[in-house]
This record gives C-alpha cells, sequence and structure tokens, in this order.
C-alpha cells in the first residue's frame, strides 16, 4: 500500500499535527523572535555602546591636559595614623589657565601634602579642574565593560517582555482547559477528590 510522498516542511513549528493550537504556534515565533532579538540587538547595543564610549575617552585625551599647580591647603593635618598616607583628600589649589589667568579650585590630592607643593591637576580645554582621562588600556576595558552592560541590559529587557507574553499564553492556555474540563468533565461522572 503506497501513500501520499512525505513532503518536508522546513518552516520552524510549522508541522501539521492535530494537537498544535494557535498559540502555540504564537509561543514558537515568541521564542524565536525573543532570541533573535537578544542575539542580534544585544550585541549591536554593545558594540554602539563601546564605540560611543572609547569616542567619548579619545576626545578626553584629546582635550584635556595636565597643568602645574600650586597646593594652597595643608593636608599634613589630615593624615591620621589610621588612615594610610596613599588616600586622598580635598584640597585647595591654584594653576594657571590656558587664557593665562591665575585660578583656584578645589580637586583631589594626596593626603599628607604641605602647602606650597606643586603638583600637576588635569584642566578642560575652559580652564576648570577635571580628572585626568583614562589611558588607552583602561579606556578600551571601561568601553568594553559599559558595551556588556549594555547588551545584557538589552537582553535582560527583551528576555522579561518575552517571558511576560508567554506567561500569559500559559494564562490563556490554562483557562481554555477550565472552561473545557468544566464542559465535559461532568459527562465522566464520579470525580474524586
Amino acid at each position: 500500500m503506497r501513500g501520499k510522498p512525505v513532503r518536508r516542511r522546513w518552516w520552524w513549528r510549522r508541522r501539521s499535527n492535530p494537537l498544535l493550537r494557535r498559540d502555540d504556534v504564537v509561543e514558537a515565533w515568541i521564542v524565536l523572535v525573543v532570541w533573535v532579538v537578544v542575539a542580534v540587538g544585544g550585541t549591536i547595543s554593545g558594540l554602539l555602546t563601546a564605540h560611543a564610549a572609547d569616542e567619548v575617552f579619545a576626545r578626553q585625551r584629546a582635550e584635556r591636559r595636565p597643568v602645574r599647580a600650586v597646593l594652597l591647603s595643608d593636608l599634613s593635618k589630615a593624615t591620621s595614623t589610621a588612615r594610610p598616607s596613599d588616600e586622598k583628600a580635598v584640597a585647595k589649589v591654584r594653576w594657571t589657565a590656558p587664557d593665562g589667568s591665575a585660578r583656584t579650585g578645589r580637586t583631589l590630592v594626596d593626603a599628607g601634602l604641605r602647602p606650597g607643593t606643586r603638583l600637576v591637576v588635569w584642566q578642560d580645554p575652559r580652564g576648570t579642574l577635571v580628572t585626568a582621562p583614562p589611558n588607552t588600556t583602561k579606556a578600551g576595558v571601561e568601553a568594553g565593560v559599559l558595551g556588556a552592560l549594555a547588551g545584557l541590559a538589552v537582553t535582560g529587557a527583551v528576555h522579561a517582555v518575552g517571558a511576560l507574553a508567554r506567561w500569559r499564553l500559559d494564562r490563556r492556555r490554562i483557562d481554555a482547559w477550565g472552561r473545557e474540563w468544566d464542559l465535559i468533565g461532568s459527562q465522566w461522572g464520579h470525580r474524586t477528590g
């Protein structure tokens, strides 16, 4: 006895199955879309974030300049035996801005220094005190970490949306099973429990 030739369907979850419900097909597509968006969207967002962070760090290295400053605060009294001498403290310093004017401000310096100590601080093109820009190695690591965190954030958000959609489908299926049980269960006679 010869039957019809079997035709393979290559589409995912598109098999002929009498038990396959519409919700099952929707769930299969949700899972597929979630994984594609996680793989592609997470990768793209991670790469874009890492590239943007790397550009910001490169711009900081290009714009920020070291300048000699003079310590105005006495930090030798601030250092105690309980604090190690390699800690930082906020102190008042004086430096020359790019326009040639003398400026004073507060910045972090090594604790334990005396007034008049010469040190190096960093300023932006306007002469405002800023932190030292990260070197290329540190900037690369920070950009990579930020990119990974962005990719994980997108992955988590997409996964949460997919889990919520699947939960809603499960609730619909459970409600449908309950309605069907109410219709058919009474025909079976004696119930236990």
